[in-house]
């Protein structure tokens, strides 16, 4: 049987995702879903060497059960890839492999910078720089799901 176009769409199902923005010693992560095209700050995460707390990424997997990750790539001004890129982007691979999910990438340029200002305009507290990596995966997070809407 096909639609026709008096009837209603079916409504559209709730999907969620979590938002990584991959540091050298932090990586941020946030929540979103797709109905509202809202992300929401969650975690900061340690890297110790070059191994996140892979323990509490998984809490957060198991915790959300999101139908894919989505990873901030640092790109230049320019859009070409920096020194970050190979390893945001090793990470974002390992995040697929380890929890068999597809892996969206998004442009993070000047992301950490807007993550600075809106914390910057929205709290006196000294202890911003975990935070920050929170807002720059809310954002990325946020793109993305902008972006997903668009299409």
């Amino acid at each position: 049987m096909t639609r026709t176009e008096s009837e209603p769409s079916p409504p559209k199902l709730t999907q969620t995702y979590l938002g990584f923005d991959y540091g050298n010693r932090k990586i941020g992560i946030a929540v979103g879903q797709n109905l509202t095209q809202t992300a929401r700050d969650l975690d900061t995460v340690s890297v110790k060497g070059s191994s996140p707390d892979w323990e509490r990424i998984t809490r957060h997997v198991n915790t959300w059960q999101p139908v894919a990750l989505v990873v901030g790539v640092p790109l230049d001004s320019d859009g070409r890839e920096t020194a970050m890129t190979k390893r945001a982007k090793k990470f974002g691979q390992t995040l697929s492999d380890r929890y068999n999910l597809p892996v969206h990438w998004v442009n993070e340029y000047l992301t950490s910078e807007a993550a600075r200002l809106a914390i910057a305009q929205g709290t006196r507290s000294g202890k911003t720089s975990r935070k920050r990596d929170q807002v720059a995966a809310r954002l990325i997070l946020e793109t993305f799901l902008g972006e997903q809407n668009n299409k």
